[in-house]
């Protein structure tokens, strides 16, 4: 029987053990981050002429079905945005917000994707592919489930307070523009370039501001809220009032469930207004 030579074993041996330093050394591919996971917000406009009285307050008769107090929550909103509206162009939304009751400004930056054929999944997709992702967990991913329209909203919310303002007063336009830089969220500031968040809110101004009351109720055993929004009107003549009634749910299949059962529900009063809710084109329209 022959034996192996000692310098072979020796050089199988160091080979095996750099074969296992490679292998222990070798980077492991990264797994790509999943997509973000929304929850929903159903919205759905009301006709203003029958729902509103002449005091443009919602009656009683809709109160009463929504088990709704006549106290409403007062929302003062402003956006804010270049004179050729290059944020709103690129799908993202700067907004500040004073709600009654509450101290501080909250200060809004949203990115939307448009949904295409209900594809909810391929926006959350598209999403992920520019950074929104379920590894971020400083933004909410929000479908906007429309009329027949449908929307991704993904939010950042920051606050922050301004001396010489109270009650429902929202910021100058100087001071709105400082707020929104200093809080400026950094996927929002390197959108196209870095800086890009900066630049284009230090040339902004004020879209707004609209005044809106919110009612709180409940519709099928959900939490259900009616807010009223009066907008200049086209001409810049007069006010449209816009009525809008909304509901969340983590459930997609709740959302579409109840989506329809609320048209269903709102036909059948006659209060149903057959369009998507498009606040804030309106306002980023009419300002």
């Amino acid at each position: 029987m022959s034996k192996r030579s000692p310098w072979i074993g020796a050089v199988a041996s160091t080979l095996c053990l750099a074969l296992l330093a490679v292998t222990l050394s070798a980077p492991v591919p990264a797994k790509a981050a999943s997509n973000m996971v929304p929850d929903y917000e159903v919205k759905l406009l009301l006709d203003s002429a029958v729902v509103l009285g002449s005091d443009n307050k919602l009656n009683g008769t809709v109160r009463d079905a929504f088990g709704m107090p006549e106290t409403v929550t007062k929302m003062n909103v402003q956006f804010m945005d270049t004179d050729n509206k290059d944020i709103y162009d690129n799908g993202w939304v700067a907004r500040i917000r004073k709600t009654e009751g509450e101290k501080d400004f909250e200060l809004t930056y949203k990115k939307r994707y448009p949904i295409t054929n209900g594809n909810i999944d391929a926006a959350l997709t598209k999403a992920n592919q520019e950074g929104f992702d379920s590894s971020d967990t400083n933004y909410e991913a929000q479908v906007e489930w429309g009329y027949q329209n449908q929307t991704l909203s993904l939010s950042r919310v920051k606050s922050d307070s301004k001396a010489g303002y109270s009650g429902m007063d929202l910021p100058s336009a100087s001071d709105s523009r400082k707020l929104l830089v200093n809080n400026v969220p950094v996927k929002m500031d390197k959108w196209l370039y870095s800086g890009w968040g900066t630049d284009m809110l230090n040339n902004s101004r004020i879209y707004g501001p609209v005044l809106a009351k919110r009612y709180i109720g409940t519709w099928s055993g959900i939490k259900t809220y009616i807010e009223i929004w009066p907008i200049q009107n086209a001409a810049g003549t007069g006010i449209e009032y816009v009525v809008e009634a909304s509901f969340k749910t983590t459930s997609r299949t709740t959302a579409q469930q109840k989506h329809d059962e609320l048209i269903v529900y709102l036909q059948s009063k006659g209060w149903f207004l057959p369009q998507d809710s498009l606040k804030t084109q309106l306002i980023m329209d009419r300002y």
